[in-house]
C-alpha cells in the first residue's frame, strides 16, 4: 500500500467542509472564551499562566518522543526567555536539552509572525542536537536529511515499519512547497482556510515529509504552536495541545500512521486533531486554577522574607501532582537533596516556615518526619 506522499495528487489534501464544521465552531468557542477570561486576570496570573503552559509544552512535546526534561529547568529557561519577574520560581539555570526546547516553543510563540522558513527549522532542529547526537547515534543537525527514514517499533528482527519517509532527494521540493503554503495566508489569490484547520494540516504535512534525520515530531508541535498563535493572533499560550497529545500518545501515533497510508482526504486526522485541542482547551481549567492558586500565595507572601531554597521547596509544593511538582511527602532529608544544604540548614528553613504557619508537620515523627503546606495553602 503506497503511502500519501507516493501518490499522483499528492499534496493536494482534501476534507469534508461539512463534517468539520461542527467542531471547529466548538473549538473557535471555547478558544475565545478562554482567552476572554484570561484577559480579566492580571498581569501577573497571565504572565504565570503563560510560563506555566508553554512550559507544558516543552516538556510534553519532549515526552511524547521519549525525552524527560526537568520542568523546573525548563520553567526557568521559559520565564527568563519571557522577561517574566519569576517570584517564586526556582532560579535553576536550565540545562542545555531543557533550554533547547524551552527556545523552541518560546520561539515559536513570541516571535509567530516572523516568517516560518527552512532556516528557522533547520536552528531549531539544530538546537535539539547541538552535539550532533541523539543518545548514542549521530544526528545530522541544521539541515535535512540526506537519506532514508523511516518509523520502527518493536525488538531487532521483529521489527515493524510504520512509516517510510519520502526520498531524501524530494525533501527540499516538498518542504519549499510546505512553506509556500504555510505563508500563503493573505496573499494575493490565496484560498481562504480556517486558521485551526490550517494548523492540523501543517502538522500532518510535516511529521509527513519528515525532513530531518531525527527531532521531526518536536518541530512540527512547535509549527502547530506557531500555527495555533497566530490563529489567536497573539503570544499569549493558556493551554498545551502537546499535553493532550503525551495523553492520547497511542491515538496519535494511530491516526497518524492510518491517515499516512490512506488516500489524500485527510477529514478523519483533522477530526482527531481538533477533538484533542478541544480537549486540551477544556482540561486548561484544571493548569488555569493551579495558576491562580500560587498566585494567590505569592500574593499573599509579598512581606515574607523567604530566601531562595524556601522559595524552591514552596514552588514545588504549591506544583505538587503537577509535571515538575514535588512527589510524595517533604522531609528534611529531601529538603538537603533539592536545596543542596546542610542538615542544619535545612532544619533552620523548615523551623522559619512552620513559625510562619506555612508548613506543618504531618502525624508521625522520627525519621518519618514530614511536612505539609499548611491550611489554607
Amino acid at each position: 500500500m503506497p503511502y500519501i506522499h507516493e501518490l499522483p495528487g499528492w499534496p493536494a489534501f482534501r476534507w469534508e467542509t461539512a463534517a468539520l464544521m461542527p467542531v471547529l465552531s466548538r473549538v473557535r468557542l471555547k478558544q475565545g472564551v478562554l482567552i476572554g477570561r484570561m484577559q480579566e486576570m492580571g498581569f501577573t496570573v497571565r504572565d504565570r499562566a503563560v510560563i506555566e503552559s508553554v512550559t507544558a509544552e516543552a516538556v510534553k512535546s519532549a515526552e511524547i518522543e521519549g525525552e524527560a526534561l526537568d520542568a523546573r529547568q525548563v520553567r526557568s529557561s521559559v520565564a527568563r526567555r519571557l522577561g517574566v519577574e519569576r517570584g517564586g520560581l526556582p532560579k535553576t539555570p536550565a540545562a542545555r536539552a531543557a533550554d533547547a526546547m524551552a527556545g523552541i516553543v518560546c520561539d515559536a510563540v513570541q516571535d509567530h509572525a516572523a516568517p516560518l522558513t527552512a532556516d528557522r527549522l533547520c536552528r531549531w532542529q539544530a538546537a535539539l542536537f547541538p552535539p550532533g547526537f541523539s543518545g548514542q547515534h549521530r544526528v545530522a543537525a541544521g539541515r535535512f536529511r540526506q537519506g532514508p527514514v523511516e518509523a520502527v517499533s518493536g525488538p531487532e528482527g521483529r521489527e515493524r515499519i510504520h512509516f517510510e519517509g519520502p526520498p531524501a532527494e524530494r525533501v527540499p521540493a516538498d518542504m519549499a512547497a510546505f512553506l509556500r503554503w504555510f505563508e500563503s495566508e493573505g496573499a494575493p489569490g490565496a484560498v481562504p482556510m480556517d486558521p485551526l484547520l490550517r494548523a492540523a494540516i501543517a502538522h500532518l504535512w510535516l511529521v509527513t515529509i519528515h525532513p530531518f534525520e531525527d527531532g521531526n515530531g518536536r518541530i512540527a508541535r512547535a509549527v502547530t504552536e506557531l500555527a495555533l498563535a497566530r490563529s489567536e493572533s497573539s503570544p499569549k499560550r493558556f493551554y498545551s495541545l502537546s499535553s493532550q497529545i503525551r495523553a492520547e500518545r497511542e491515538d496519535y501515533y494511530r491516526i497518524l500512521e492510518t491517515v499516512q497510508k490512506g488516500d489524500l482526504d485527510v477529514t478523519a486526522w483533522a477530526l482527531w486533531f481538533l477533538g484533542c485541542l478541544e480537549r486540551a482547551l477544556e482540561g486548561s481549567e484544571a493548569a488555569l486554577a493551579a495558576v491562580l492558586r500560587k498566585a494567590r500565595f505569592w500574593h499573599s507572601m509579598g512581606a515574607v522574607r523567604f530566601n531562595d531554597r524556601q522559595r524552591k521547596v514552596l514552588d514545588l509544593l504549591l506544583d505538587a501532582g503537577t509535571s515538575g511538582g514535588l512527589e510524595g511527602n517533604l522531609t528534611s532529608s529531601r529538603w538537603m537533596k533539592i536545596c543542596g544544604c546542610s542538615q542544619a540548614t535545612a532544619n533552620r528553613d523548615i523551623d522559619e516556615l512552620l513559625e510562619w504557619k506555612i508548613l506543618r508537620q504531618n502525624p508521625g515523627g522520627g525519621r518519618s518526619t514530614s511536612y505539609a503546606l499548611a491550611p489554607p495553602f
